[in-house]
């Protein structure tokens, strides 16, 4: 046997072995995401298309067309759309400019980064109890307004309701978003700025050719985890609100988890199917937005 031959069976067993041995390490991490992310899955798809677990004939599409003439699903989702496209633009322009305005030389620089963090620390049950405090018909805002003479507001079964809901979305959120966008911001490579700065760039042109290039990934990044955390609005509104909540509050998640209760599995299972493929379109198209706005960038 000739050396190149012998280096080369010596080469593709130890690449082999190197494999093996990868897979091994990884194979406890891949059971866990197949035991509780694939295999789950899989089973609320096949709930999605039979017409219950205990008659399991297939009936294909009967389950979402019966979930989209359900008036509730369609209230829903249109409240989760309308509250989501308010709510992540909102969060990620203001997440954007606290982190542009902290990254100025001002005073108090770190307690404003800890007034905005702070909320990242509180529990969602006590966050829910000071929004109770505050927006109850006898609350802290409606003695406030009543104080200058202005009537008080249920706002929690008003046309306002939402707008407490994004309000609170937003004091959660905003300091985390903050604090990513202000660790991107300091990866802006300095010589770049240096020479928009001498070739007689001011800020407002600096942050729309340069700094928004450089933030592209990051920007991609919040607006996913602040559309996430959009649909997930549910636990708050419930807490607040319950099971049936003055109708700008009746989420997708609410039908969800009334039809669980009644154990009407294939349609949570065809419900949960919808909003799973909502979100990887969403996501989709954000991905090729950024893919786009900052190839120039990346060139």
């Amino acid at each position: 046997m000739s050396t190149r031959v012998k280096n080369f069976i010596d080469s593709f067993n130890k690449r082999h072995r190197e494999t093996i041995n990868g897979s091994l390490w990884l194979a406890p991490s891949f059971l866990g995401v197949a035991i509780f992310y694939i295999v789950p899955f899989f089973v609320v798809v096949y709930y999605s298309v039979i017409q219950s677990p205990l008659n399991p004939n297939f009936v294909f599409l009967d389950n979402f067309i019966s979930l989209f003439r359900n008036r509730a699903f369609m209230d829903g989702a249109s409240n989760t759309l309308r509250f989501s496209l308010m709510a992540v633009p909102s969060a990620v322009v203001l997440s954007l400019l606290l982190a542009l305005i902290l990254e100025a030389k001002i005073p108090l620089k770190s307690q404003f980064r800890t007034f905005f963090l702070s909320p990242l620390m509180v529990p969602v049950a006590s966050v829910v109890l000071i929004w109770q405090v505050l927006f109850h018909p006898r609350g802290a805002i409606n003695e406030f307004l009543m104080f200058f003479g202005f009537s008080g507001i249920d706002w929690m079964q008003s046309d306002q309701s939402l707008f407490v809901v994004v309000i609170l979305f937003l004091w959660k959120n905003l300091g985390f978003f903050m604090i990513l966008f202000m660790a991107a911001l300091s990866n802006i490579p300095r010589d770049v700025q240096e020479s928009a700065e001498t070739d007689g760039a001011g800020s407002i042109r600096q942050l729309i050719y340069i700094k928004l290039k450089y933030l592209s990934p990051t920007l991609l990044f919040v607006t996913i985890l602040a559309l996430t955390n959009s649909f997930r609005i549910f636990r708050e509104v419930y807490l607040l609100a319950g099971n049936y909540p003055y109708g700008d509050l009746y989420m997708v998640q609410h039908f969800m988890n009334n039809l669980l209760v009644s154990l009407d599995y294939q349609r949570v299972a065809a419900a949960a199917v919808v909003m799973t493929l909502a979100m990887v379109a969403i996501i989709a198209v954000l991905f090729i937005a950024e893919n786009r706005f900052g190839r120039d960038v990346e060139e």
